[in-house]
């Protein structure tokens, strides 16, 4: 049988392995990291979720302007497959109420168990702590505890991650490897920076809800969270590449209201109560929306059609983004340009690429993980391809 390399044991090499192994290759998978799947296991500890269940076009709208062979990849191993792939290793899923797929034991690691169960049973030999430290001519080379190791295979696949969460895998160190065809690492799906008065104080660790973001032209309903170091959450992860990019960050405080219904609540008599309280009875403002209301928008306006304009569109002052090691994941990495439609290097026949490390970024709710897989699985089967045909 012919040798076969993955390199990276997160969720696109272990894809890319299972299908080198199930067309009969014989397949080694080298991971730098004392064990399997480590960013995989921590995204789980919230609760693994695998995919979005929701009509296609929106599904694949996420990725925004998708490059041809993430596009092909996606298109064979969609939402639908992703949860069949799940059942098939005896996890049983569930839909939640906005259409993020979950284990039902909501854990990663007992579906990582399963696979790496399944893995070792067709055959994969596993190897842990092998850094991989590039090409000695068609030879790969590993720094590794029982020192320099020589790996000599027919077809590869690289899975070695973005550039977030080091201390999980994925430092971005491969990039010297492969410079000229790598975009800079940027920071996707992170936090912003926030100068919080003292005002703000009692409200850290508070959600913001309801909520929509409006980041330029691009507007999300979502919550995020209040922290000391500024603003987090899914709400601000799903515009956070807008925000990077310089879109200004507004929000809409009120999201289930148009602006003439907020202009005409706050039009009626509030006798002696104070703003604030008005705010609360006639708007349902929660002390944290009103918090933050007092916070960016002081003086508050008095006549109701300007306060109104400004509970719809209050502006945030935002700081830099987080950095990127605590970024959940990275823009940047391996451009498309430098791959073929099967996510081969144009410049190195015979070695392919998934995952993270390539040029593309999503939101979380399960299009990370998703795009993950789909891309494993199409470089191990482009890979397994070749290896047929060269026998």
């Amino acid at each position: 049988m012919a040798q076969a390399l993955v390199i990276g044991g997160g969720p696109a090499g272990l894809m890319a392995a299972e299908e080198l192994a199930g067309a009969g290759h014989r397949v080694l998978l080298a991971e730098r990291m004392p064990s399997l799947g480590r960013k995989l296991l921590m995204a789980g500890k919230s609760g693994l979720n695998l995919t979005k269940a929701e009509p296609r076009a929106a599904f694949d709208a996420a990725y925004g302007e998708m490059p041809d062979g993430l596009r092909a990849a996606i298109e064979g191993f969609g939402p639908d497959e992703v949860q069949a792939w799940a059942r098939g290793l005896g996890q049983e899923i569930f839909t939640g109420s906005t259409g993020r797929v979950f284990p039902t034991a909501m854990k990663a690691s007992p579906l990582l168990r399963a696979w790496l169960a399944r893995l070792s049973g067709a055959g994969v030999e596993l190897r842990t702590r092998w850094r991989f430290a590039g090409w000695e001519g068609s030879t790969a080379l590993f720094d590794a505890p029982e020192g320099r190791q020589e790996v000599e295979a027919d077809v590869t696949v690289l899975a070695m991650g973005g550039a977030s969460w080091a201390r999980l895998g994925s430092d971005g160190a491969w990039a010297g490897l492969l410079a000229e065809q790598v975009a800079p690492f940027r920071p996707a799906n992170m936090g912003f920076g926030v100068d919080w008065s003292d005002h703000m104080r009692p409200h850290l660790g508070a959600p913001v809800k309801p909520v929509a973001l409006i980041a330029g032209a691009r507007r999300v309903r979502g919550e995020c969270v209040i922290s000391a170091r500024g603003l987090e959450g899914g709400g601000i992860y799903a515009v956070s590449a807008d925000l990077r990019d310089g879109a200004p960050l507004a929000f809409d405080l009120l999201p289930d209201l148009d602006e003439e219904q907020v202009a005409a609540r706050l039009a009626r008599p509030r006798g002696k109560a104070s703003l604030s309280n008005h705010l609360r009875k006639a708007l349902g403002l929660d002390p944290v929306r009103l918090a933050l209301l007092h916070e960016w928008a002081r003086p508050l306006p008095k006549e109701p059609a300007a306060l109104a304009a400004r509970l719809k569109a209050l502006p945030v002052p935002l700081g830099p983004p987080h950095p990127l090691d605590e970024a959940i994941s990275t823009a940047g990495g391996l451009r498309f340009a430098a791959l073929d439609e099967n996510l081969m290097l144009r410049g190195r026949p015979g070695v392919f690429a998934a995952g993270e490390m390539l040029d593309w970024e999503a939101p979380t709710g399960g299009y990370l993980l998703t795009a993950c897989l789909a891309t494993g699985r199409h470089a191990g089967r482009a890979a397994a391809a070749r290896l047929g045909a060269a026998r």
